[in-house]
C-alpha cells in the first residue's frame, strides 16, 4: 500500500486567522479550500455541492465558521463541510490538514 499523497499549502505565517488559501491536488485534481478558523485548519473541496463553483471565490465568514458560494449564496461549515442554507442541500467533502515544521499540508483522502 502506498503513502498518502500530501500537498502544500503555505506556511503558517501565510493563513492567518480568518483567511483561506486554495490549492490543487495534483494527485485527485481536486481543488481544495483551506481555511483557518481560530487557529484551528479546516479544508474542504473547492466545489459548492449546488452548481460546480470554487467555493473559495466567495467570503469566509470567520465568525460564523462558513464560506458562502458567491453564485448563488449557499453557506457551507467549514469545520464539517455542511450545508446551511439553499439551494445547496449536500455537504461539501472535509479533507485531512496537517501542520509539521510550520508548513501547512492537506490531502483528498477519498
Amino acid at each position: 500500500m502506498s503513502e498518502p499523497v500530501w500537498t502544500y499549502v503555505c506556511t503558517t505565517a501565510e493563513l492567518l486567522p480568518g483567511e483561506m488559501k486554495a490549492v490543487f491536488d495534483e494527485v485527485t485534481e481536486a481543488g481544495i479550500a483551506v481555511f483557518n478558523l481560530d487557529g484551528t485548519l479546516h479544508a474542504l473541496e473547492d466545489k459548492c455541492s449546488h452548481e460546480d463553483f470554487e467555493l473559495s471565490s466567495g467570503a469566509f465568514d470567520a465568525a460564523e465558521g462558513s464560506v458562502e458560494c458567491i453564485l448563488h449564496g449557499a453557506r457551507f461549515d467549514v469545520r464539517d463541510g455542511r450545508a446551511l442554507c439553499a439551494p445547496a442541500y449536500e455537504p461539501v467533502a472535509k479533507f485531512p490538514v496537517k501542520v509539521e515544521g510550520g508548513m501547512v499540508w492537506v490531502r483528498d483522502d477519498r
